[in-house]
């Protein structure tokens, strides 16, 4: 899907495309991780990449060229002892000359679209400056302790708690109360 966003207040055209991973060219995806490794510098590493990867992305482009990016894959969270389809944002960035023009609300609104219509819950692990752009979104932070599945068992991630927020679908939900997420390589969330 292409859509064109003409109502921004200042600059070009955006061009918003939502597409699969499986329907992206190789070029495409590589534009993307690239720009991903550009504006998180440090903090991006290759696990992060894959972790966008396998779901839907929403690629936003300006004059042709990309300026942001964002996806959403499926996960099971465990609330209590029930698990939830979730869908998991990953990967949410603007290059650092368009940020603070609307893209990073255009792409998180397709994004938002995509888990009311396939998931039970949305979840996604914030930094400290993205914090108040999801909450604003109408993003919940998660107040109880948060957990990962491992080989090895259940383990506590602490240093993950106050920085999950949720975007309720189908059930309210407790904040307050534990949840846990599904293995994976590198970052737990």
């Amino acid at each position: 899907m292409r859509t064109v966003c003409n109502d921004r207040p200042m600059g070009n055209r955006i061009e918003l495309q939502l597409a699969h991973t499986a329907d992206l060219e190789p070029t495409t995806l590589e534009a993307a991780r690239a720009m991903l490794f550009e504006v998180f510098v440090a903090d991006m590493s290759d696990e992060d990449w894959e972790h966008c990867l396998g779901g839907v992305h929403a690629l936003a482009r300006e004059e042709g060229r990309l300026v942001g990016h964002a996806s959403v894959v499926e996960r099971r969270l465990i609330y209590g002892e029930r698990p939830l389809r979730t869908g998991y944002v990953e990967g949410v960035a603007v290059r650092a000359d368009r940020r603070r023009l609307g893209i990073g609300g255009i792409m998180m609104a397709a994004i938002e679209r995509v888990i009311r219509g396939a998931y039970e819950l949305g979840a996604l692990g914030a930094t400290d400056d993205g914090a108040a752009f999801y909450a604003a979104r109408g993003w919940r932070r998660w107040r109880g302790p948060t957990w990962a599945l491992t080989p090895t068992g259940r383990v506590r991630t602490a240093n993950e708690d106050d920085s999950i927020f949720v975007l309720e679908t189908t059930t309210a939900l407790d904040l307050s109360e534990a949840l846990t997420c599904d293995w994976r390589d590198g970052e737990s969330w």
